[in-house]
């Protein structure tokens, strides 16, 4: 073999975290991403939890090519969580972003050497706190719906429905008089407004829901909307990407220990346009008050469809940009 011949595994990083005994036991009894037995590599009061992968599988450009499939991004994250899920109870953890792969473990703990001062603060600072996501959605097909279902039943007044769904179902009634092209015009333009009126009220109850909790959460990342299969893949269950995901909460449906809960206000349809994606510091003693008066201030608000979900390890906030471990060519 000569000194550049590929090594035939490479060093998988899931998460860092103080050594002790109970923490090598949890890692013990977990597996990896590759279906790999994951271990500790240690170097004085810092560890890693990483586990063997093959390197054919995993060096960089075999993983940035995974990474654009959904299905395989989706079963890294769900292999990535798990072992996040089965650390997270032993105290702080700090969750690595998805894919951060090494050579071997001398470059880990040189990783963990190096960046020791900005660890260890980190670890002292999310003791004792979860991490909760709360996205809110537009949701313009529900006053279009009621409009259609008052121009079926052929009533002239739907009381439950308040003003502006009773103007929507004359408009729908008043369309059926108009000449086929004129009556798709004015569909469109119905639809149209409807979405406008739909994004406006997500936008007031998200910025009601970030007042709300901020007064119970300690910290608050603002991660970019959701668009396209991304988003598609996370109305569909749970969650697909993320972001946190690689980049949000390591994506794909949660995999092993214990499944985050999650909640919905406003509807369950699962359709309209992600306006608001923020992860929420919260201490642990608070993690139900946060979510049920979250929940609260979005009850109620017509057009929107809040989902909130939690108690994730503390992903969004493990580390600090400058500070990223990001995967490294072998």
């Amino acid at each position: 073999m000569t000194d550049n011949a590929q090594p035939p595994h490479m060093v998988y990083a899931y998460a860092v975290l103080r050594p002790t005994p109970e923490a090598a036991r949890a890692v013990a009894a977990v597996r990896g991403v590759a279906d790999e037995q994951v271990g500790l590599v240690e170097t004085g009061d810092l560890a890693a939890a990483v586990g063997p992968v093959p390197a054919e599988e995993f060096e960089e450009d075999a993983l940035r090519a995974g990474l654009e499939r959904l299905p395989r991004l989706a079963a890294l994250a769900r292999g990535h969580h798990g072992v996040v899920a089965a650390l997270a109870p032993l105290g702080a953890v700090l969750p690595l972003r998805l894919a951060t792969v090494y050579r071997d473990e001398d470059r880990v703990r040189q990783i963990l050497q190096e960046r020791r001062d900005q660890f260890l603060p980190l670890l002292e600072r999310l003791a004792g706190h979860v991490e909760w996501g709360v996205k809110v959605y537009t949701d313009p097909g529900d006053p279009a719906d009621q409009a259609d279902q008052a121009d079926h039943s052929g009533s002239a007044d739907q009381a439950d429905s308040g003003a502006r769904d009773g103007a929507a179902a004359s408009e729908a009634a008043g369309e059926r008089a108009l000449s086929p092209g004129r009556a798709y015009l004015a569909a469109r333009v119905r639809r149209r407004r409807g979405a406008e009126d739909a994004w406006q009220a997500a936008a007031r109850a998200a910025a009601r829901i970030a007042e709300e909790a901020g007064a119970l959460a300690v910290g608050r990342v603002a991660h970019r909307p959701q668009r396209g299969e991304l988003a598609k893949a996370a109305a569909g269950g749970e969650k697909a990407g993320g972001e946190k995901g690689g980049g949000e909460k390591a994506g794909g449906e949660k995999g092993g220990g214990e499944q985050p809960g999650g909640a919905h206000a406003g509807g369950a349809k699962a359709r309209g346009e992600n306006i608001a994606n923020d992860a929420y510091l919260v201490p642990a003693a608070r993690a139900e008050d946060f979510r049920s008066r979250v929940l609260a201030a979005a009850d109620g608000q017509p057009g929107v469809r809040v989902e909130v979900t939690g108690p994730w390890a503390p992903y969004s906030f493990s580390l600090p940009p400058e500070a990223a471990v990001r995967p490294e060519p072998a």
